[in-house]
């Protein structure tokens, strides 16, 4: 018996276990001391007085042998796969209902759409970016290319003809940066997958956080890139289902590689390793998409943008540059005084009782950079900035 090797090129422990550890063993050093977390992306907010109410009526549904579900379609249930499709027809978009896979979350898509893929691809990654692009590909032991997100591009990487690669990720907004890539700068990322034969995977889980209305919040905005392009969704941060877990990817018809529909092959994947997602979850996430739900989930992303408002303000008072913030529920910033990332780390935690997420821990680019998340309660978000002054 031989293990999987490529799990020991792998850090020892993922970024958000390895804060977790840290900030647990200062709390319990100092149990007097009051941490306010800005670090992982987890919200605050309960879910909305609509999807308690579709989640109660399912669960009743369940006690019944008349309503009682079992085994669901490996695509997901129908009535929620039209939501979603008429969710993206308010963006003008048109999907067809077995374009679309209800999954558990976007985090489990992305990693799994890799078993449709040949071992033998070269991946472009942007540099810093969401360690579970890197750690999954480094589990399938592909060769990896890093774009470089910095100052210089405002942490949006734009294709270079010289380097080739077979699947590329992009998350806009971006995790961790802020970033939000523009239309024509997507454009040239289709155009880019295009002549390369390559895949797009686009990670679109903060969509409902773009304010300005000229950004595009799907790829499939971009003129062809059904032809080129998946799209990973999720309604954690939508309409707080972090605990609940619910997301969908969208996988054309019309994009095929090798002769193959990519959508008929995740579909003999999914229906051969998963078994789909509750009844009652997808109950939930439907309510999510009737008229009250989506006032309510998006009186919940104001919410945090508010939060990330009051961030953007202290920190721009206290003369410290920035991205993201304004399309985005994370403010990625310069660690101040010339610290890195994990020094920042120590200081705030030790020094202001803050959590937030060092730079460092998405990538090289990231050293030197901070990110904290706007998902916190806004009592605390107050007081934490508060602190910052004080200190800073």
């Amino acid at each position: 018996m031989n293990i999987n090797r490529n799990y020991l090129n792998l850090q020892d422990s993922y970024l958000f276990a390895r804060i977790a550890k840290s900030v647990n063993e200062f709390k319990a050093q100092n149990p007097d001391k009051k941490v306010i977390s800005l670090g992982i992306g987890d919200v605050t907010l309960p879910l909305s007085k609509s999807v308690i109410a579709a989640l109660s009526a399912a669960t009743l549904e369940m006690g019944n042998a008349e309503t009682f579900k079992g085994y669901g379609d490996y695509e997901g249930y129908a009535f929620l796969r039209k939501a979603f499709c008429d969710y993206y027809a308010g963006k003008g978009l048109t999907l067809e209902l077995d374009e679309i896979f209800v999954s558990d979350g976007a985090k489990s898509d992305v990693g799994n759409m890799l078993d449709i893929f040949s071992e033998d691809n070269t991946v472009l990654i942007p540099d810093p970016v969401y360690p579970v692009y890197v750690d999954t590909n480094i589990m399938a032991g592909r060769n990896i290319v890093y774009m470089d997100a910095n100052d210089g591009n405002s942490f949006k990487p734009l294709p270079d003809k010289n380097v080739k690669a077979d699947i590329i990720y992009l998350c806009s907004p971006n995790n961790p940066t802020g970033a939000v890539y523009n239309k024509a700068e997507l454009a040239l990322w289709v155009e880019y997958a295009l002549e390369n034969d390559a895949v797009i995977l686009f990670d679109s889980a903060y969509e409902a956080f773009v304010c300005d209305k000229s950004l595009p919040t799907s790829i499939y905005q971009i003129d062809r890139a059904e032809q080129c392009a998946i799209e990973f969704c999720s309604l954690s941060k939508t309409a707080g289902f972090t605990g609940t877990r619910c997301g969908f990817t969208i996988i054309p018809k019309a994009l095929t590689r090798s002769g193959e529909s990519l959508n008929r092959l995740w579909l003999r994947r999914q229906s051969t390793k998963f078994n789909g997602v509750p009844y009652i979850i997808q109950r939930g996430a439907e309510a999510v998409f009737s008229p009250e739900g989506l006032a309510e989930a998006r009186a919940s992303v104001a919410y945090y943008m508010d939060n990330a408002r009051v961030i953007a303000d202290t920190l721009t008072k206290l003369g410290i540059e920035f991205t993201g913030g304004h399309n985005a529920p994370y403010v990625w910033l310069k660690c101040p005084d010339g610290l890195s990332s994990w020094e920042f780390f120590d200081k705030l935690l030790t020094k202001m009782n803050i959590v937030g997420t060092p730079g460092a821990g998405f990538g090289k680019n990231g050293e030197g950079n901070f990110r904290l998340s706007a998902f916190g309660n806004r009592d605390n978000v107050a007081e934490a900035m508060k602190r910052l002054e004080e200190n800073l």
